[in-house]
């Protein structure tokens, strides 16, 4: 947690803070200065450095009394700004830290230099830049630095969208930013009310000032409802299935991966640092409320996708939504907000989806390269033919169902405590058929990938090993995350923990995939090997059904990701959260 009062010096230690930040930008610098031919060995050099330094933090924080702090220019806030990294920070850190080189090195043999194409060069400089504002965002230590950072990522973000410059990706990418600028202006306008309020942006000194005012309640709901529309919460992902459906494979991973998690990390700092003592508890039941639709509805339309990717993508929905039930379960019995084993599961969660995400779009990435297409009806016997891609997609979706040891498991189980502990039981269906849910996409896409091809399958071309092994290497950093000491950086309570690998490990496995096979037979509208026919025609009529609802829920999603019907979410969402607040108080 950040320090309970501002801090009158750095921190030892604290320079990190600014190596973190520096060190990729200054990388962006000089790929620029040497030139397009060099701007890859350049990010090959950057990025151990930025490694070592994550590691270097991660040791750093415990030693620093569980904070580290740097004064820019040795000025204390309100009249400087400081950097601020307590356990949250750290661990996201270290997460981009991975992640990053990963992508990078799955990247590699796509964007070489090439004397006629901008696009290679393009890419590391934008990778580097992505990464530099995401620890911006991770360390930033008062509202108008994480303002910057975070449009900083966005503007970083959405050339990464658009990188081959075909007219669809570009509209896409022109979707995204119109959006996420909208979300700028609520966030900005928030800002600005506070400042006016209190005289200073600064996060420690906020969560000791801020009252219960009109203003400051305004603030919290235009600010919060801003960084929805960054993060793509159900119904304001207008711009997430385009911007993935035309991407290259390495972008979508880290935009699936990464970029998201900087405005969701705002949002944990806004609630349970700057707002602590407001009256959120009904808003905050409001966002898990959109989290548990978002879960559902995600999966329904996941599950009728026609391509790999954006089944994929709408499954980055669903997991979303899974990251906000966090926010109702972080207030206990008696309405006050606690930074305990709901917030740990929540972080770990993002954590989970970081990585296994990633490797997902890597593994979706090689085999679209080595099919030509990405067709789930087409990818019968790809798993002969490609069975690193395949193994890799599993393991990420394995993690994701909250397999032990994964880090998906100990998050929910930090969760199902947190919903016990508060007594707030319906939060605890959502989190079971979670994993279900993300179960279904995941059987639809294997029982395709072992069955038997109808004809020979004739790669149209090799792809590297190293790609698929640097997808393998995230997918299984994500499926062993939950033996990692955790408690030390994250609020986990005392028994939090269970053993990872005890008996109930295959029950976790088995009653997921079991659910997730039935829902797979009955909302996926394609022909899929996992019916026998007899069994197809016993449960035709439910089967029926259940596609009929699958329709209705798409037909929804075509709506809420059109202009009219995603602005009138926005506006809709922030009069909600600012009525609630106000109705608390």
């Amino acid at each position: 947690m950040l320090p309970p009062a501002p801090m009158s010096a750095t921190t030892a230690g604290g320079f990190l803070l600014v190596l973190s930040i520096v060190l990729p930008v200054a990388g962006v610098l000089l790929a620029f200065a040497l030139g397009d031919r060099y701007v890859r060995l350049v990010a090959f050099t950057i990025m151990p450095l930025g490694l070592a330094i994550a590691a270097a933090l991660v040791l750093a924080l415990p030693r620093g009394g569980g904070h580290l702090v740097y004064l820019l220019g040795a000025w204390p806030p309100p009249l400087g700004v400081a950097l601020h990294a307590d356990g949250l920070s750290a661990v996201m850190i270290a997460a981009t830290a991975v992640v990053i080189p990963a992508v990078a090195v799955y990247a590699a043999p796509e964007f070489r230099p090439a004397a006629a194409a901008r696009a290679p060069a393009a890419f590391w400089m934008l990778l580097l830049a992505i990464w530099g504002a995401l620890n911006a965002i991770f360390v930033g230590g008062d509202l108008f630095t994480l303002y910057v950072a975070l449009e900083l990522l966005t503007f970083a973000t959405v050339p990464l969208v658009s990188l081959d410059g075909r007219a669809e990706t570009l509209q896409a990418a022109l979707r995204y930013l119109l959006f996420a600028l909208l979300g700028s202006v609520l966030y900005l306008a928030g800002t600005a009310l506070l400042y006016g309020l209190y005289g200073a942006l600064d996060i420690v000194l906020l969560s000791r000032r801020a009252d219960a005012q009109l203003g400051t309640l305004i603030a919290a709901a235009l600010m919060t409802t801003g960084l929805l529309a960054k993060t793509a919460l159900f119904p304001l992902h207008l711009w997430l299935p385009p911007a993935h459906a035309g991407a290259p494979a390495a972008a979508s991973a880290i935009l699936s991966g990464l970029v998201v998690k900087g405005s969701l990390f705002i949002v944990i700092r806004l609630w349970f640092d700057v707002m602590r003592g407001l009256p959120g508890f009904a808003a905050a039941h409001v966002l898990g409320a959109l989290g548990a639709t978002a879960i559902i509805f995600g999966s329904v339309v996941a599950l009728r996708q026609e391509r790999l990717k954006l089944l994929i993508a709408y499954s980055t929905l669903a997991q979303i939504g899974y990251l906000f039930l966090m926010f109702p379960l972080a207030f206990d019995v008696s309405g006050d907000l606690k930074r305990g084993g709901a917030l740990a599961g929540g972080v770990l969660q993002a954590i989970s989806h970081a990585t296994a995400k990633a490797a997902m779009f890597m593994a979706a990435g090689s085999i679209y390269a080595g099919l030509g297409h990405d067709r789930i009806t087409g990818l019968n016997g790809v798993a002969r033919a490609q069975p690193l891609s395949v193994l890799t997609f599993a393991l990420g979706g394995v993690a994701l169902m909250g397999v032990p040891p994964s880090g998906a498991s100990l998050a929910k189980d930090l969760l199902l405590q947190a919903a016990a502990e508060t007594e707030q039981w319906w939060w605890t269906i959502l989190l079971q058929a979670g994993g279900v849910l993300t179960a279904a996409y995941v059987v639809l896409v294997l029982a395709h990938a072992l069955a038997p091809p109808d004809k020979p399958i004739a790669l149209r071309g090799a792809v590297p090993r190293i790609c698929d092994l640097a997808a393998l290497v995230l997918a299984l950093c994500s499926l062993l995350l939950g033996l990692m000491p955790w408690a030390s950086y994250l609020p986990i309570p005392q028994g939090g923990m269970s053993n990872p690998l005890g008996i109930d490990a295959l029950s976790k496995l088995l009653l997921p995939v079991l659910g997730g096979t039935v829902l797979a037979i009955l909302l996926s509208p394609w022909p899929h090997p996992l019916a026998l026919n007899a069994v197809e025609r016993m449960i035709a009529p439910l089967r029926r059904a259940c596609l009929g609802f699958g329709r209705l829920v798409e037909a929804v999603d075509d709506v809420l990701r059109q202009w009219p019907a995603a602005s009138m979410s926005l506006l809709l969402v922030a009069l909600l959260l600012g009525t609630l607040m106000f109705a608390g108080a």
